[in-house]
Protein backbone atom coordinates (compact mmCIF):
# COMPACT_ATOMS: atom_id res chain seq x y z
CA UNK A 1 0.00 0.00 0.00
CA UNK A 2 1.21 3.59 -1.01
CA UNK A 3 1.80 6.64 1.49
CA UNK A 4 1.03 9.91 -0.04
CA UNK A 5 3.58 12.23 -0.77
CA UNK A 6 3.67 16.06 -1.33
CA UNK A 7 6.36 17.26 -2.99
CA UNK A 8 7.67 20.45 -5.37
CA UNK A 9 8.93 18.71 -8.51
CA UNK A 10 10.63 21.41 -10.86
CA UNK A 11 8.59 24.12 -9.16
CA UNK A 12 5.10 22.29 -9.29
CA UNK A 13 3.71 20.92 -6.41
CA UNK A 14 2.87 17.18 -6.77
CA UNK A 15 0.95 14.43 -4.63
CA UNK A 16 1.56 10.52 -5.37
CA UNK A 17 1.07 7.56 -3.33
CA UNK A 18 4.65 5.50 -3.23
CA UNK A 19 5.54 2.26 -1.29
CA UNK A 20 7.31 2.95 1.81
CA UNK A 21 10.53 1.28 0.27
CA UNK A 22 10.72 3.28 -3.48
CA UNK A 23 13.99 5.26 -3.60
CA UNK A 24 13.51 8.58 -4.80
CA UNK A 25 15.08 7.88 -8.20
CA UNK A 26 12.30 5.09 -8.98
CA UNK A 27 9.42 7.92 -8.10
CA UNK A 28 10.77 10.36 -10.09
CA UNK A 29 10.98 7.93 -13.55
CA UNK A 30 8.20 5.67 -13.05
CA UNK A 31 5.72 7.96 -11.28
CA UNK A 32 6.40 11.13 -12.13
CA UNK A 33 7.51 9.50 -15.69
CA UNK A 34 10.87 12.23 -15.71
CA UNK A 35 12.99 9.94 -17.45
CA UNK A 36 16.12 12.41 -17.50
CA UNK A 37 17.42 11.29 -14.37
CA UNK A 38 19.08 8.24 -15.07
CA UNK A 39 19.79 5.06 -12.91
CA UNK A 40 23.35 3.47 -13.42
CA UNK A 41 24.77 1.49 -10.60
CA UNK A 42 22.06 1.61 -7.67
CA UNK A 43 24.63 1.50 -4.98
CA UNK A 44 25.36 6.09 -5.05
CA UNK A 45 28.70 5.26 -6.92
CA UNK A 46 28.16 6.77 -10.24
CA UNK A 47 25.96 10.03 -10.03
CA UNK A 48 23.36 9.40 -13.19
CA UNK A 49 20.80 9.89 -10.52
CA UNK A 50 21.89 13.51 -9.08
CA UNK A 51 19.53 15.93 -8.46
CA UNK A 52 18.83 18.82 -6.45
CA UNK A 53 16.66 18.21 -3.29
CA UNK A 54 16.14 21.94 -1.30
CA UNK A 55 18.89 22.85 -3.40
CA UNK A 56 21.62 20.68 -3.16
CA UNK A 57 22.89 18.03 -5.17
CA UNK A 58 22.06 14.39 -4.15
CA UNK A 59 21.90 11.30 -5.13
CA UNK A 60 18.41 10.34 -5.87
CA UNK A 61 19.16 6.15 -6.20
CA UNK A 62 20.66 6.77 -2.13
CA UNK A 63 17.29 7.55 -0.69
CA UNK A 64 13.45 6.93 -0.03
CA UNK A 65 10.84 9.16 -2.21
CA UNK A 66 9.25 9.46 1.52
CA UNK A 67 12.28 11.22 2.89
CA UNK A 68 11.53 14.06 0.45
CA UNK A 69 8.00 14.56 1.85
CA UNK A 70 7.48 18.27 1.60
CA UNK A 71 10.72 19.25 0.06
CA UNK A 72 11.40 20.70 -3.32
CA UNK A 73 13.31 18.43 -5.97
CA UNK A 74 14.89 19.91 -9.14
CA UNK A 75 15.84 17.16 -11.80
CA UNK A 76 17.51 18.18 -15.07
CA UNK A 77 13.94 18.49 -17.13
CA UNK A 78 13.65 21.33 -14.04
CA UNK A 79 17.26 23.17 -15.09
CA UNK A 80 15.90 24.77 -18.49
CA UNK A 81 14.88 28.03 -18.70
CA UNK A 82 10.99 28.70 -18.53
CA UNK A 83 11.34 29.76 -22.00
CA UNK A 84 13.09 26.60 -22.79
CA UNK A 85 16.34 27.92 -23.71
CA UNK A 86 19.20 25.67 -22.10
CA UNK A 87 20.53 26.57 -18.52
CA UNK A 88 24.16 28.33 -18.69
CA UNK A 89 25.70 25.09 -17.74
CA UNK A 90 23.73 23.12 -20.42
CA UNK A 91 24.73 24.74 -23.06
CA UNK A 92 28.40 24.38 -22.13
CA UNK A 93 28.13 21.00 -21.98
CA UNK A 94 26.93 21.29 -25.41
CA UNK A 95 29.51 23.55 -27.02
CA UNK A 96 32.07 22.10 -25.61
CA UNK A 97 31.04 18.78 -26.55
CA UNK A 98 31.23 17.67 -22.63
CA UNK A 99 29.27 14.36 -23.37
CA UNK A 100 28.98 11.49 -25.70
CA UNK A 101 26.54 8.95 -25.07
CA UNK A 102 24.72 10.98 -22.03
CA UNK A 103 24.12 8.61 -19.98
CA UNK A 104 25.58 10.56 -17.20
CA UNK A 105 25.09 14.12 -18.33
CA UNK A 106 22.56 14.61 -16.72
CA UNK A 107 24.10 13.79 -13.36
CA UNK A 108 27.32 16.01 -14.45
CA UNK A 109 25.18 18.96 -15.11
CA UNK A 110 23.21 18.73 -11.87
CA UNK A 111 26.48 18.75 -9.80
CA UNK A 112 28.29 21.09 -11.86
CA UNK A 113 25.87 23.37 -11.04
CA UNK A 114 25.43 22.52 -7.60
CA UNK A 115 29.59 22.80 -7.63
CA UNK A 116 29.01 26.22 -8.96
CA UNK A 117 26.11 27.51 -6.80
CA UNK A 118 27.41 26.66 -3.52
CA UNK A 119 31.45 27.05 -4.43
CA UNK A 120 31.70 29.17 -7.32
CA UNK A 121 34.20 26.73 -8.62
CA UNK A 122 36.67 27.94 -11.81
CA UNK A 123 39.43 25.87 -11.23
CA UNK A 124 40.31 22.79 -13.21
CA UNK A 125 41.63 21.08 -10.14
CA UNK A 126 38.45 21.80 -7.86
CA UNK A 127 36.11 21.39 -11.09
CA UNK A 128 37.45 17.34 -11.02
CA UNK A 129 37.84 17.01 -7.50
CA UNK A 130 34.03 17.91 -7.50
CA UNK A 131 33.07 15.86 -9.93
CA UNK A 132 34.47 12.62 -8.20
CA UNK A 133 31.28 11.02 -7.79
CA UNK A 134 29.97 11.19 -11.11
CA UNK A 135 31.61 8.60 -13.63
CA UNK A 136 31.74 9.28 -17.15
CA UNK A 137 33.02 6.29 -18.85
CA UNK A 138 33.43 7.41 -22.42
CA UNK A 139 34.51 11.41 -22.35
CA UNK A 140 38.12 10.80 -20.31
CA UNK A 141 36.66 14.27 -18.75
CA UNK A 142 38.97 17.04 -20.31
CA UNK A 143 35.70 18.55 -22.26
CA UNK A 144 33.65 18.00 -19.45
CA UNK A 145 35.99 20.27 -17.04
CA UNK A 146 35.86 22.59 -19.66
CA UNK A 147 31.84 23.08 -20.08
CA UNK A 148 31.99 23.13 -16.06
CA UNK A 149 34.58 26.27 -16.41
CA UNK A 150 32.50 27.56 -19.46
CA UNK A 151 29.27 26.78 -17.34
CA UNK A 152 30.55 28.44 -14.48
CA UNK A 153 32.22 31.60 -16.38
CA UNK A 154 27.93 31.94 -17.57
CA UNK A 155 26.15 31.73 -14.45
CA UNK A 156 28.38 33.96 -12.82
CA UNK A 157 28.06 36.78 -15.02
Amino acid sequence: MGLPITLTVNGDSVTRDASPNTLLVEFIRETLRLTGTHVGCDTAQCGACTVHLDGRAVKSCNMLAVQAQGKAVTTIEGLANADGSLHPMQAAFRSCHGLQCGFCTPGMVMSAVDLVQRHGCHNEAQVREALEGNICRCTGYHNIVKAVQQGAAAMTA
